[in-house]
């Protein structure tokens, strides 16, 4: 295997455990903009967020709610509600995320944290766990042009980062969207833990070239 020199670890059910808080901050979003608050299009807008996880939040606001102001709307909510949920202490590091980041980075592996979050709710999560300084970069869709399923934040982190070749990068995600914005880049290794929104199966389909029970396992993969 081609020797990884970056490894590009997404957040929220990846290396940050949130217990489900994005599916409440949608909620929230939904009502802000007078979606009915049970039923069948309740349903189904609940299903589109579990379905597009990981993805720009503004993005998929626009495809559920049709026009620019309601997604804005919708957004703004949304970041609101999530902010509130850290700021209550509702996310913690996946058990051994922090230590996995730090072997990486003790091994010579640059770490990018990315996130379909915008920057100041990454931020606030940032704070939130004492990871300001943990990875070398932490980017946005905003940082990058477009979120996944793109392969827009990868690229800018192997700029960032200063990586030579994108096949000396490790992309690692919960969702389908994370794997398929990993193969877009031309990554080596596009893996997908089984501690978020996404099943293995639904990882494979989309791409995985591995599938881990958790970050925990990816210095095993990667370093050897």
């Amino acid at each position: 295997m081609t020797t990884i020199r970056l490894a590009v670890l997404d957040m929220a059910g990846t290396t940050v455990a949130d217990d489900g808080l994005v599916v409440r901050a949608f909620d929230e979003a939904a009502t802000a903009v007078g979606l009915p608050e049970s039923g069948p299009e309740r349903d189904d807008a609940r299903r589109y967020v579990l379905d597009t996880m990981g993805q720009s939040k503004i993005v998929v606001f626009r495809a559920l709610f049709g026009s620019d102001e309601r997604a804005r709307i919708a957004n703004d909510a949304f970041e609101r509600a999530y902010e509130r949920f850290v700021d209550a202490g509702d996310v913690a590091p996946i058990p051994g995320a922090e230590k996995t980041i730090t072997q990486l980075r003790e091994a010579g592996v640059k770490v990018a944290l990315t996130t379909g979050f915008s920057r100041s709710t990454q931020d606030r999560l940032l704070d939130a766990l004492g990871w300001r300084d943990l990875a070398d970069v932490a980017l946005t869709p905003a940082d990058a042009g477009r979120g996944r399923p793109y392969p827009d934040m990868i690229l800018t982190a192997l700029l960032r980062t200063g990586t030579d070749d994108v096949r000396e990068t490790a992309v690692v995600g919960d969702t389908a969207g994370d794997m398929l914005s990993g193969l877009r880049s031309g990554a080596s290794v596009v893996a997908g833990t089984r501690t978020g929104a996404h099943d293995e199966a639904t990882l494979r389909e989309a791409g995985a070239t591995h599938v881990l029970d958790s970050i925990v396992a990816l210095p095993a993969l990667i370093l050897s």
